[in-house]
């Protein structure tokens, strides 16, 4: 090991380390138990080896950084272990009504002046994976040969040019999506809209037998590392100096949302309302259907409104948990926050998201070898909520949460059931009800067999159940009804 070690890991950090890094003192704070002390230790160790492997010094105190408030997460775990850090069930309740905002209850001016202070920040972090493509999942095509990224570019050039405002448009990539995205941006170079990056951490997946980094050095393979979920947001729109940038231009809130939702416009009553009530934070939340058991809630934990993710839940309680009668809503993750308040609580270093632990497994080095199990630690965005002042929820139309994770939902969104105005989906207003439920079956999975087993969206503007199981192809003019 090399024989200066990197400052920032050290046990005392000294003078000069409470001035570079934002009141990370706690990572010197003794531990309660010797294993999460020795575990800490051997995590300290090891990050500091990772950092001695970076040469080129900007790109090693980016790296510094990193590894800090990775360290700071992987500490806040153990001591969660340690302690048993459980949620209590007996002390979670239903939001008060104070906390749950009706949609229809907001005022009913349109906030037009309050556009100059606003940016718009889709989470731009994942893979199309899951629906069978490369690259990010924002450029997978979802109408009219236009993908997410498209729409959410028009939406923001016509709200910039029917009120003669400029709505930054920010995008928080991850080292997955980064490369890819830089390249497809720049055919917006000739549009009314300015585009800002940045990128998401990129966090050391941990063993989970030693409870060591997977990474031997800073470069090893890209397997080796994760992007730590949206909760990171805040730190890494804060150290990209995006956060300052944007309030250098008088933006003093920021409309976040997942790429993949189609529903996330920028509405103004929501905006006019966050104003209004000074709140630094403002969850959309809708109505929970059968189909949104999993979803995170909003609870009341003994007179705070906090999130509730089902990987939190005791198992006794799940059951509860998905019942529609006592949990309402759920968590859209349309989020309105403060830029301002984001800057102090990340300055002060207040952030303490729930850790939810992700396992993982990931082939071995050598063939013939069993994979290796792993850890990501990740914290959900949503999860911030018990930081701000005067944070609560609004309740708004299921119309303003229309995600597209599968090809069923694909289906959904390419059918008559909507129409396209400026970026943006409107469902046909002879539909009565909410959208049909549509299950494809495996064959469906990956969106290339869809297009070829589909190559003509039905009508469904009657339909309210349809079930595809088997390797089925539809024809062209069909039409599903009930």
């Amino acid at each position: 090991m090399a024989s200066e070690m990197a400052t920032h890991l050290k046990p005392n950090g000294g003078a000069e380390f409470e001035k570079r890094h934002h009141g990370k003192t706690q990572s010197h704070v003794a531990f309660e138990n010797t294993s999460t002390s020795v575990a800490a230790s051997q995590m300290r160790n090891a990050l500091n080896n990772l950092c001695d492997s970076v040469t080129d010094p900007a790109e090693k105190q980016r790296f510094e950084t990193e590894m800090d408030n990775f360290f700071a997460l992987f500490r806040r775990y153990l001591n969660d272990k340690a302690k048993g850090n459980e949620i209590e069930w007996s002390r979670i309740a239903p939001p008060k009504p104070e906390q749950v905002v009706a949609y229809q209850d907001l005022p009913q001016q349109e906030s037009v002046e309050f556009l100059n202070k606003l940016a718009v920040l889709k989470l731009n972090g994942g893979l199309g994976t899951s629906m069978g493509c490369v690259g990010p999942k924002s450029v997978i095509e979802v109408r009219d040969g236009m993908s997410f990224l498209d729409l959410s570019v028009r939406q923001i050039e016509y709200l910039n040019r029917t009120y003669g405002v400029n709505v930054p448009f920010v995008l928080m990539n991850s080292f997955n999506t980064d490369a890819d995205t830089a390249n497809i941006i720049k055919k917006y170079e000739g549009h009314n809209i300015d585009i800002m990056t940045f990128n998401q951490s990129r966090y050391p997946r941990v063993l989970k037998d030693s409870l060591l980094p997977a990474p031997k050095s800073a470069n090893s393979q890209i397997s080796d590392w994760y992007p730590p979920g949206h909760g990171d947001v805040f730190e890494s729109l804060y150290n990209s100096g995006i956060l300052d940038k944007l309030l250098e231009r008088g933006v003093e809130i920021v409309f976040l949302s997942n790429a993949d939702n189609l529903g996330a416009v920028v509405d103004l009553k929501i905006l006019q309302h966050m104003v209004d009530t000074k709140a630094e934070y403002i969850m959309e939340l809708t109505d929970k259907t059968k189909a949104d058991v999993k979803g995170g809630t909003i609870i009341d934990y003994e007179g705070q409104a906090r999130l509730l993710e089902i990987a939190q839940v005791p198992k006794e309680h799940v059951n509860e948990f998905k019942s529609i009668k006592k949990f309402k809503y759920f968590n859209t993750n349309n989020i309105w926050m403060n830029l301002r308040a984001v800057k102090r609580i990340v300055e002060n270093n207040e952030l303490a998201m729930e850790i939810i632990p992700n396992g993982k497994s990931i082939p071995a080095d050598k063939k013939g070898e069993a994979d290796v199990s792993i850890v990501q630690l990740e914290t959900a965005v949503g999860a911030a909520i018990r930081h701000f002042n005067n944070a609560h929820g609004v309740n708004v139309p299921r119309r303003r949460f229309l995600p597209v994770k599968t090809c069923s939902d694909l289906m959904l969104v390419k059918s008559d059931l909507y129409t396209l105005k400026h970026g943006q989906l409107i469902m046909d207003p002879n539909r009565f009800g909410p959208a049909p439920l549509i299950k494809l079956g495996s064959d469906f999975k990956k969106v290339s067999s869809f297009q070829s087993r589909i190559p003509s969206i039905p009508k469904i503007l009657e339909l309210d159940h349809l079930t595809i199981t088997g390797p089925v192809n539809l024809g062209r003019g069909v039409t599903f009804k009930g």
